[in-house]
């Protein structure tokens, strides 16, 4: 088995009913979830002008391997009424590979750890939460010292 860990946002629609839907989605084709972490209410990151995002970790036990793990996700975002038109512009849905196990991968269409956690309190701040003493393997540091490192000054609240 392996641990996975996806982020989670959405800032269109019922946020909190599609992320609760894509979650049970994860579970049904991805994996065993292990834990959720508490939901955020967070600043718009990257494109200005938009609706708060609600955020949610998941832990994740699966037995797929990560471009399996991508073509699901894009799946279930699909499902869950997203659009492709700009990027970091509103969703529905928006999942992301965060860390697969302690590994590193780099594709054409995906890198593994994703290669903006250490930058983004939304992503940080849930983690932290589910496992704080997690190592990421590029940087050497865990999530603690990360989000305690990070310069992101958007603002993040629990929801």
């Amino acid at each position: 088995m392996h641990r996975l860990y996806l982020g989670l946002g959405s800032n269109l629609g019922e946020r909190k009913t599609l992320l609760d839907s894509a979650i049970r989605s994860i579970e049904h084709k991805i994996g065993q979830i292990q834990k959720i972490s508490p939901f955020y209410e967070t600043e718009p990151w990257g494109v200005e002008n938009q609706t708060p995002y609600l955020n949610v970790v998941v832990e994740v036990l699966t037995t797929l391997w990560p471009l399996a793990i991508l073509h699901l996700v894009q799946e279930i975002e699909k499902e869950g009424g997203r659009e492709r038109k700009e990027r970091w512009g509103s969703r529905t849905i928006d999942i992301d590979i965060l860390f697969f196990n302690q590994e590193i991968f780099t594709f054409s269409d995906l890198q593994v750890p994703h290669p903006r956690i250490q930058d983004r309190n939304f992503v940080l701040y849930p983690l932290a939460d589910l496992a704080p003493n997690l190592v990421h393997p590029v940087f050497n540091k865990n999530i603690l010292e990360l989000k305690e490192q990070c310069k992101d000054t958007s603002w993040i609240c629990a929801y």
